[in-house]
């Protein structure tokens, strides 16, 4: 069975141990695990902002790249989103690319979904002493439906206690574009998602998309809260998180 790792921009740059988290997950259940060496990124940020020939530009490129995978698989829902949602509407007027883009959407699933959902992987190799809260990032819980698989994971991690947050569904403020174009807005719906992971007690916040980490411990370390770990559920269930 031979996966294809969608790495992410942001986990290439900002934080590669996910990626490598992902790869440990990954070969643990079974598979073989492609990285093609010249992905870069979805198209998300281009289709969001209205550039839609750029987005089809690297759907086109990201679609042939992993034409020689089962399956497609990314530590972000996301990214996830954009490849299963958007890209059969992206070329849906595209005669060559349409059913191109129908096959890689059909074969592409989130990190976590697909360990459980395809898998059925529980041999989870990660431990964790302490409490954790999880957050569920928008774009993973809303566009594909991710709420369960992660939970079942982290449950299999041994010491870890999972402490639910009041509202773990809600949004973290980040949105991509949404957190620069609308500022104020942000910084207030992350101002009362840190006050709810604070209200739990845990030692780390939990999570499985990068930009949503990256904007959640932003504004922890702002409030002057300097300890409470944020983590992605990969580094949790792959005993990575140093």
């Amino acid at each position: 069975m031979r996966v294809g790792l969608v790495v992410t921009c942001l986990v290439d740059l900002m934080r590669p141990g996910i990626g490598w988290a992902a790869v440990d997950l990954l070969e643990r259940a079974g598979a073989e695990v492609v990285v093609p060496a010249t992905q870069t990124c979805c198209g998300q940020p281009g289709w969001n902002g209205g550039d839609r020939a750029g987005a089809a530009a690297l759907a086109r490129k990201l679609i042939a790249e992993f034409e020689g995978c089962d399956w497609i698989v990314a530590p972000s829902g996301s990214c996830v989103g954009m490849i299963r949602v958007h890209y059969p509407t992206l070329l849906a007027d595209d005669a060559t690319w349409s059913e191109r883009a129908r096959s890689a959407a059909a074969r592409t699933r989130e990190l976590t979904q697909f360990l459980v959902d395809e898998l059925g992987f529980d041999a989870v190799p990660g431990r964790h002493d302490g409490t954790v809260t999880y957050h569920d990032c928008c774009a993973g819980l809303r566009e594909l439906g991710v709420k369960s698989q992660p939970r079942r994971l982290l449950a299999k991690v041994s010491g870890l206690e999972l402490t639910e947050m009041a509202e773990p569904e809600s949004c973290c403020g980040f949105g991509g574009a949404f957190s620069v174009k609308f500022g104020e807005i942000a910084a207030h719906i992350a101002e009362r998602k840190c006050a709810q992971i604070a209200e739990t007690g845990a030692g780390a916040v939990v999570m499985g998309d990068l930009g949503c980490m990256l904007n959640v411990e932003g504004r922890l370390r702002r409030r002057g809260d300097a300890s409470t770990r944020v983590l992605h559920v990969a580094e949790v269930l792959a005993g990575r998180e140093d």
